[in-house]
């Protein structure tokens, strides 16, 4: 039983997974959060609970704690367990109010336990507050690992030297420039890797940078030769940046300007493409994601991101056979491909039956002609799909977004964006093209103004 009523409507959209075995509940409560102006999903079972979870990464989950198979119990510890979910704040709903229920809910994760029956103000209020406290929570630990990301993919070498020259920290680029271990060159001193002259003339700005932050101007920066491990020479650029902190650090950029050989560039473009597909794979796809996404920052140009899955593709494997599928892919991987025609465009195969596809300086009607036109290229070629229950050949679901990229938001607005347009998609017939709107307004977060369909 529900009762009450709000009238609370928030600022930005969200989504919201409701999760109950009983049919009254989902209609009611599915009802109370659009009417808060809450993008909503609805899972009977806390099995399906999950897969929508792991699909549409939703903002926040109202789950009943009694229900057959899997209780929300367990539905909450899968959750908390998979990586993809399990920052997701999940509010428990039950008429299970001892103690030592309301406690198992906190142990297994939950953010919040409201009572049944449910009064509307109070689901209402406590949704309210923990999306406002998710909005918030740029926490320490999530700013240190997304830190973490950026300095271990970063192509430049990164070293963290204290004022007396010795080496504190190196990123995983200047291990490789260097041929060192992970770790291995921690502890080691600038006169190890420098020529003497060199390493001193490093150690005496530091001096006078601890001296007199104000007037020791940045030491810029300077060719360089480094001793690799193996003993050679390696020829780099240096650049040298105080760290403001209590402790005074230096931050040094190596770029490494040795002339490759034709041999390495040839391994380094092979690591840039899918081995089946023969399109960019993920890695390639997530650097030149990277680099379009700050031109666009710096530009001001809308980005746009194209997400689509093959519909019913375990089917047709299972059918026809992994060979047929692989074919498949490989066909259909062209027939994207065909559509990246600028240097600013890029089609990648991102994960089994996935693809994506970035379109930069492209707006939203834009995006979404180009999605419409894969769409109807796949569909063309005309590959027989013998299970499918969407059309006799194979066909894809497809999901656009667009951004204005600004320097407070981050990447994954954009996909969760796609992906869940792609969601809408699949849930509305497959074989179709829906698009959302990333909003701007706020970092790293996600508003879906509009849905369209071809």
């Amino acid at each position: 039983m529900i009762t009450g009523s709000t009238s609370y409507v928030p600022r930005r959209e969200a989504a919201i997974l409701i999760v109950d075995d009983a049919p009254a509940n989902l209609s009611v409560l599915r009802k109370l959060m659009v009417e808060q102006g809450y993008q909503t999903y609805i899972a009977t079972s806390g099995e399906r609970a999950v897969q929508i979870a792991k699909r549409v990464y939703p903002d926040l989950i109202l789950l009943d704690v009694v229900m057959p198979g899997i209780d929300g119990l367990e539905t909450c510890r899968q959750l908390k367990s998979n990586a993809l979910t399990q920052h997701i704040p999940v509010i428990f709903m039950s008429a299970r109010n001892e103690t030592e229920d309301v406690v198992a809910g906190f142990e297994t994760g939950g953010a919040d336990y409201i009572g049944k029956p449910l009064r509307m103000a109070e689901v209402c209020a406590r949704v309210r507050a923990q999306l406002q406290i998710r909005n918030r929570s740029e926490t320490q630990q999530e700013q240190a690992e997304r830190l973490r990301t950026i300095v271990n993919s970063m192509a430049e070498g990164l070293l963290i030297i204290e004022p007396n020259g010795r080496v504190q920290f190196t990123n995983p680029a200047c291990d490789a420039y260097l041929g060192y271990e992970e770790g291995e060159l921690a502890g080691q001193s600038l006169s190890d890797l420098l020529n003497p002259l060199v390493a001193q003339e490093y150690l005496d700005y530091f001096t006078r940078y601890a001296a007199d932050p104000e007037t020791a101007h940045s030491h810029g920066t300077r060719e360089v030769i480094i001793r690799h491990k193996q003993g050679t020479s390696v020829c780099m650029d240096l650049t040298l940046t105080p760290m403001y902190s209590r402790q005074p650090l230096f931050i040094g950029l190596l770029h490494d300007i040795t002339h490759h050989k034709m041999s390495e560039d040839a391994l380094h473009r092979a690591a840039m493409v899918d081995s089946l597909t023969k399109i960019a794979n993920r890695r390639h796809f997530d650097t030149f994601l990277e680099k379009e996404w700050q031109r666009a920052i710096r530009s001001g140009a809308p980005l746009s991101l194209v997400v689509l899955d093959v519909d019913h593709f375990k089917l047709y494997n299972d059918s026809l056979g992994h060979a047929a599928g692989d074919i498949c892919l490989q066909q259909v991987a062209q027939a994207i491909n065909a559509h990246a025609l600028r240097a600013t465009d890029l089609a990648a195969r991102y994960g089994g039956e996935e693809f994506v596809l970035l379109f930069a300086e492209t707006d939203a009607d834009a995006a979404f002609a180009l999605a419409e036109s894969i769409r109807n290229h796949v569909e063309a070629l005309q590959l027989p799909h013998p299970r499918s229950i969407t059309s006799p050949w194979i066909t894809v679901s497809v999901g656009v977004a667009t951004i204005h990229p600004h320097q407070m938001e981050n990447v994954e607005a954009l996909f969760v964006a796609a992906d869940r347009a792609m969601y809408v998609a699949k849930e509305n017939g497959r074989n179709q093209v829906r698009s959302s709107r990333a909003s701007p307004a706020a970092a790293g977060t996600v508003d879906i103004s509009a849905l369209a369909s071809h």
